[in-house]
């Protein structure tokens, strides 16, 4: 491992933890009033914004080849569907624990893989195309999912008001 593959690996780990941070520090102080009130006249509410990046990050653990996902069923709810197509949703506080567990499991493997592991393929990509395209690697992932949080956490700050 060069000392360049883990500056790189230390800058996207504490951009993903800092945003973390960030969307946890804002859904501490939101209620679940403003929860369910929509960013945006006819945009997502913010509990289906919660619920789409837990599934989100969920699904991380078997793109980087980590495990199963926790909360399987987001997928369908959160990523598949569009808000307000289905009546069920988890609670709010279920949700805000489930995006706690999901982040939390995250980050203690995150920990612990090797520097030089973060440039190997994804499961999402073939060998093949990896060839090619050595740039769709796990810390890629890691990245792409950074910067779709900071995009939802945005949305999520105009429920402040």
């Amino acid at each position: 491992m060069t000392a360049d593959k883990a500056l790189f690996v230390k800058m996207v780990l504490d951009k993903w933890n800092a945003t973390i941070k960030q969307t946890d520090d804002l859904l501490k102080n939101l209620s679940d009033e403003q929860l369910f009130r929509e960013v945006a006249p006819t945009k997502n509410r913010g509990i289906y914004l919660l619920g789409h990046l837990t599934a989100a990050h969920d699904l991380m653990f078997r793109l980087l080849d980590l495990g199963n996902a926790l909360f399987p069923d987001y997928k369908a709810i959160f990523l598949d569907k569009p808000d307000k197509v289905i009546s069920g949703l988890p609670t709010v506080h279920e949700l805000k624990q489930s995006w706690t567990d999901v982040n939390m499991q995250l980050g203690n493997h995150f920990k612990v893989i090797p520097s030089d592991e973060w440039f190997l393929r994804h499961t999402a990509i073939s060998p093949d195309d990896f060839e090619k395209e050595p740039h769709r690697n796990k810390l890629n992932v890691v990245l792409t999912r950074s910067h779709h949080l900071s995009n939802h956490l945005g949305q999520l700050i105009l429920l402040k008001n």
